[in-house]
């Protein structure tokens, strides 16, 4: 039997039983349902919202809501945008496929559909990640399978968390790529992570050129610490390895020397982070 199109990924979340995949839609009263209190994605923008409701009431939800029951309400599992539309275009009712699924599968199911949508910001998906790993035990390896993702992905992910608030909230609101931000969490000084992260946004700067800025290369004179760090030391293939294991690991990495003799420093800011070093170190022995 064909299973429902619930996304890629909830296969692994879900029984594997086909009678669990018949498709029944029930059309449920709007004013029924309940919003996910576990809603990875905080942040819904208006002007899409609205012409996703300007859409519904040309077509209709042409997706139905993920719901599972709770006595005589229901709560949604992945759908909410719809939901919030769907109440803005004025409908009574709305079309849902109710399921009965363990709180881990509901916060699971949530996140995939948000993460594969594109539909969460870099710090909404880090915070989710993190809440399934701490809710569900899952470790990154884990948490990666579920998601599609790979662990390093998931890694660099996490790392953002590290960064003050007042820089991922310049992220949360996209003045921050992912990738500026990843730089930024590879430095140890909130206050340069601070002062870089403005910087970003007045100057719009490139990953590649924050990279710079950070290792320490194309200071203005004024700036240039009296003593050259050994960062700045390093050669181009040095620096380009020192990155990659960054990267890789999704751990701060600071490689120090030249090729002939140095040494390279991996350090951990959460228990997560020293798991996931053993879980790489057990692979290699």
């Amino acid at each position: 039997m064909k299973r429902a199109g619930l996304g890629r990924g909830l296969d692994v979340l879900l029984p594997q039983n086909d009678n669990i995949f018949e498709t029944v839609v029930r059309d449920i009263p709007i004013e029924d349902i309940d919003p996910n209190m576990g809603q990875p994605r905080k942040e819904f923008n208006e002007d899409a919202l609205q012409q996703l409701a300007e859409s519904i009431k040309a077509a209709g939800v042409l997706s139905p809501i993920l719901v599972v029951e709770n006595g005589s309400r229901f709560s949604i599992v992945a759908g909410e945008r719809r939901y919030r539309a769907s109440r803005l275009a004025g409908l009574t009712t709305v079309p849902c496929i109710v399921r009965d699924m363990t709180s881990e599968q509901q916060m699971a199911a949530a996140l995939i559909e948000n993460v594969q949508r594109q539909d969460l910001n870099p710090v909404e998906e880090a915070n989710a990640i993190q809440s399934l790993m701490k809710e569900c035990g899952y470790t990154q390896e884990q948490v990666g399978q579920k998601l599609g993702k790979s662990r390093p992905v998931i890694a660099n992910s996490l790392r953002l968390l590290t960064l003050p608030e007042d820089v991922l909230a310049m992220v949360a609101a996209g003045e921050l790529s992912a990738g500026h931000a990843r730089v930024l969490a590879g430095l140890s000084d909130e206050n340069q992570q601070r002062k870089l992260a403005e910087e970003c946004v007045s100057e719009g700067y490139s990953v590649r050129k924050l990279e710079e800025i950070a290792r320490g290369d194309n200071l203005k004179p004024e700036d240039k610490p009296a003593k050259k760090t050994p960062a700045r030391e390093l050669s181009p293939e040095l620096s380009t390895l020192q990155n990659c294991m960054r990267e890789a690991l999704g751990l701060k990495t600071a490689l120090t020397g030249n090729e002939k003799k140095g040494k390279i420093v991996l350090s951990y800011s959460s228990p997560e982070e020293l798991e996931h070093l053993y879980e790489v170190i057990g692979k290699l022995l």
